[in-house]
């Protein structure tokens, strides 16, 4: 067979391909239209899945800024706490940050410092388990802030696949509801439902893949985080015995 006869019927076949398709996938990347022509089940999954992509994303975004702030002001406020000797001007410095673990940490351990010392004075003992106590639940307190929101990351990067397997098995069914009403199958009939089916896995995907990721990243800093806050409150703690 000669190359002419080949390339002539590839042609052929490839002329046929595209009259047979509808007008919305012949004009590449025509993706709304695919959207405003699909069923209803499939709008609300699409819909449902650019939700949890915009919310993700800007979670991710608050997330990565507040964790970044976080590790900026607890530096600052450690390098100040171990310059000062004064825990009265360190308890003012502690107070002029808003998004700061490890001053929470230090001026819940104060207060609780504090308050030891004023009662050795009538009682002559000074025990370091309360202030212990104190700076774990204050420590407890900021993880749990923290953590706020990474669940939903979590959520979107476990469920979000799953939407869009659910959006590609519905476009399936449709296609092959088309076929047993026509009585044929063709690319004009299957073409929407799977174009719709393809294009509800793809936003899962968009939505789950950034979600794993940055998931994963923000654990990674959030244990860096707490890592600073044991070893502040075992530095307090040494500091505070040295007051008996």
């Amino acid at each position: 067979m000669s190359f002419d006869l080949i390339y002539g019927k590839v042609n052929h076949m490839k002329s046929i391909l595209f009259t047979a398709l509808p007008g919305s996938i012949q004009h590449n990347g025509n993706f709304l239209s695919l959207i405003l022509n699909a069923t209803p089940i499939g709008k609300f999954t699409i819909l449902v899945l650019l939700i949890f992509s915009v919310v993700s994303w800007a979670v991710i975004i608050f997330k990565l800024s507040e964790y970044a702030k976080a590790r900026k002001n607890s530096a600052k406020f450690i390098d100040y706490f171990r310059k000062s000797k004064n825990f009265s001007d360190i308890n003012k410095f502690a107070g002029m940050f808003r998004n700061n673990p490890i001053s929470e940490i230090f001026k819940s351990g104060y207060r609780e410092l504090s308050i030891k010392l004023s009662n050795k004075e009538h009682t002559g003992t000074f025990n370091l388990e309360s202030i212990h106590r104190s700076l774990i639940r204050a420590s407890n307190s900021e993880i749990v802030r923290l953590e706020r929101l990474n669940g939903f990351l979590a959520t979107t990067a476990s469920v979000s696949p799953f939407i869009g397997l659910f959006g590609t098995v519905w476009g399936i069914m449709g296609s092959f509801q088309e076929i047993s009403n026509m009585g044929q199958a063709n690319l004009a009939t299957v073409g929407p439902g799977i174009a719709e089916a393809l294009i509800a896995t793809a936003l899962g995907l968009f939505a789950a893949i950034p979600a794993v990721i940055f998931y994963n990243m923000l654990l990674g800093k959030l244990k860096v985080i707490i890592s600073a806050m044991e070893d502040f409150t075992l530095e307090f703690l040494n500091v505070s015995e040295k007051l008996k």
